[in-house]
């Protein structure tokens, strides 16, 4: 009887931590879908359209370094600050409404997009807001050119990550997202 009463006790604690660290992990989950600002690095191909090579998190303002070619085929690099590229963003998020921006084009192109839907792809969140990053997202040909434009090492890093955090698994096999998500703990 006595074995069979910390097994109870056992299981209860075990449960509860579960459910622990499942509020726990909801409050974190909502933290990281908060925009972060960026600092990146947009380069121009040779076709004429842009790719970010290098992407890193800032505590700062949103910026970003174009590195464009001359005529004269010399590589320049030129200053972006936030204004400028939430004014670009704008400008292709008004595109996306119209349904002439090439973010949401169904067609398969060659690498890279324009410098202003370069900008929205990768930083649209940040820029514009999380909803309108959010809704953007949601479009499979906006997902697939915003994947596609970004080739710098943190953006798969992040991907990767991303991919493995949405997979987790409870003790017991299934999912983690349970009732407990409904806790007043206010994460």
């Amino acid at each position: 009887m006595r074995h069979i009463s910390s097994l109870a006790n056992g299981v209860a604690l075990g449960s509860a931590g579960l459910v622990m660290m499942s509020v726990l992990s909801g409050c974190s989950s909502q933290e990281q879908q908060e925009p972060q600002n960026r600092y990146l690095v947009i380069e121009q191909q040779a076709n004429g359209k842009y790719v970010v090579v290098e992407e890193m998190p800032t505590e700062g303002p949103n910026r970003a370094i174009i590195r464009e070619k001359d005529e004269n085929g010399n590589t320049v690099e030129r200053f972006m600050n936030e204004d400028e590229m939430k004014l670009l963003a704008q400008q292709e998020y008004q595109k996306v409404q119209e349904g002439t921006s090439e973010t949401v084009s169904s067609g398969e192109g060659s690498a890279g997009m324009g410098l202003a839907g370069t900008i929205l792809a990768v930083a649209a969140g940040s820029l514009l807001g999380n909803m309108i990053g959010n809704a953007l997202m949601n479009n499979k040909n906006f997902a697939s050119k915003s994947s596609s434009v970004n080739k710098s090492a943190y953006s798969r890093s992040a991907a990767a990550k991303a991919s493995s955090t949405s997979s987790k698994k409870s003790f017991f096999g299934s999912s983690t997202s349970s009732t407990s998500k409904t806790s007043t703990y206010g994460g």
